[in-house]
């Protein structure tokens, strides 16, 4: 049984397939599987996907129902002990990176490493919790992104695999189940594992993302504990606000200088 399962789901993006099967065949470790999804394609992605098909040990081209339809339909043939969902766009940074991964690999739910994408034409490494505990708020205001996470395949037979009735928050409301509400252990590595494509649905769909996000956290979390998060997010919000604001600094500054005179500190 292979430690991984890599799984690749697309639908008419062959330039960005390309790159994700590139850079997973080309992987120097032999402890993983690989699984395309395509849903029914009308470019050139099968072509695609059938030049590399000697290196593929799974691949299948139907409609589907969206991305979580796809990605259900890799974990139940996958066989490996992890899951990760590469996505098409996303590649992974270097032909030993799977290697370093799987590495001594300790015992945990989720192992992950840093995702590594453009911002304002510059290159960022995220590095996600950068290993700290990661608790219940995080989940709440924040996620863990697909690419760079290895997943307990029992984790779906233990919660169930995705929630194919949202569209773009269902791996969000699986983290929030299993690593929020019941604490399964996360594992980070700071290894610069993929780049990730930022046209995907979830970075340009922000009003549906905040709509699906809000129907979970109804379904999933007790009416007081949503209240609390609630007021701690908006406190939140208007903090980082301030800090962006040089007037509201400037504000508060004048307003200690007034009621504790540190000025004559200064």
């Amino acid at each position: 049984m292979p430690k991984l399962s890599i799984i690749t789901i697309n639908y008419n993006n062959v330039e960005g397939l390309k790159k994700t099967i590139e850079s997973v065949v080309n992987q120097t470790s032999q402890d993983f599987e690989y699984l395309v999804i395509d849903g029914g394609s009308t470019d050139e992605s099968v072509e695609i996907i059938k030049r590399y098909a000697d290196k593929i040990n799974y691949w299948i081209s139907e409609a589907d129902n969206g991305i979580y339809q796809a990605m259900n339909k890799g974990i139940v043939k996958a066989t490996g002990d992890y899951c990760q969902f590469l996505n098409s766009g996303d590649y992974l940074m270097a032909p030993d990176v799977t290697a370093k991964m799987l590495d001594n690999m300790p015992d945990c739910s989720i192992l992950y490493g840093n995702k590594i994408r453009e911002i304002n034409g510059k290159m960022q490494v995220e590095r996600s919790f950068a290993g700290r505990q990661v608790t219940l708020f995080d989940m709440y205001v924040s996620t863990f992104f697909h690419a760079p996470a290895y997943i307990k395949k029992t984790l779906f037979d233990t919660y169930g695999l995705y929630d194919e009735s949202l569209k773009i928050v269902s791996d969000w409301k699986f983290y929030l189940i299993t690593i929020g509400l019941n604490n399964e252990k996360v594992v980070y590595r700071d290894i610069d594992l993929v780049w990730f494509d930022p046209n995907g649905i979830s970075s340009t769909n922000k009003a549906l993302d905040k709509q699906e996000r809000k129907v979970v956290l109804e379904q999933v979390l007790p009416p007081n504990i949503r209240l609390d998060y609630e007021e701690f997010a908006r406190d939140g919000q208007i903090m980082r606000r301030l800090k962006k604001s040089k007037w509201a600094w400037f504000m508060i500054l004048n307003l200690y200088r007034l009621f504790f005179r540190v000025d004559k500190y200064l």
